[in-house]
């Protein structure tokens, strides 16, 4: 089957396991800090190319079951989303289910690992479940996840330059002594 034909393949044909990636990169952090920087939701923004603004529900934090939404923007486009976490082992991985744990339709997921004095990150992305709202052909699947493979790119190295610009207070500079 050529790939032309392919990229319009019915919906009911598709299978959504066929839409995931993974990518990785290399933090000048502890795995703990970076578990402690992704699973705070509202830090976001900082470093993804499409959130605006994340928050968990009112005392909710980064627990299993806990909900959070996020503003998201690209393309002239903005749309909300209300997630559920899936997994939260501090130090190594971070889960979440856009559109909650029992019916969602993206699976985020992060892990760290130590790579010598850092950690190595992969934050991985997977469809659930097929919904027209995200595509109705495979060549509309191919290309979300093609966007959010960049955008995962994006948020990854964003990540890896604010840490490595973040002052670490073991190398701050000492306050100098005024001798009188």
């Amino acid at each position: 089957m050529s790939a032309a034909i392919r990229a319009h393949d019915p919906f009911d044909a598709l299978n959504a396991a066929d839409f995931a990636f993974t990518r990785r990169a290399w933090v000048d952090a502890t795995p703990a800090r970076v578990y402690d920087l992704v699973s705070d939701v509202s830090a976001i923004p900082r470093w993804s190319p499409d959130a605006t603004d994340v928050a968990f529900d009112q005392d909710a934090g980064p627990r299993v079951g806990a909900w959070f939404s996020g503003r998201n923007h690209r393309d002239g486009g903005h749309w909300t989303t209300r997630s559920q976490i899936a997994r939260a082992d501090p130090g190594t991985a971070f889960t979440f289910v856009v559109g909650g744990a029992e019916n969602g339709i993206v699976r985020w997921g992060w892990t760290f690992r130590p790579d010598g004095r850092g950690t190595l990150v992969q934050q991985s992305w997977q469809l659930l479940r097929l919904d027209p709202v995200l595509g109705t052909t495979r060549g509309d699947l191919d290309a979300l996840r093609h966007r959010m493979a960049d955008s995962a790119e994006a948020t990854l190295a964003s990540l890896a330059r604010w840490i490595a610009e973040e002052p670490r207070p073991d190398t701050a500079p000492s306050p100098r002594r005024i001798s009188g």
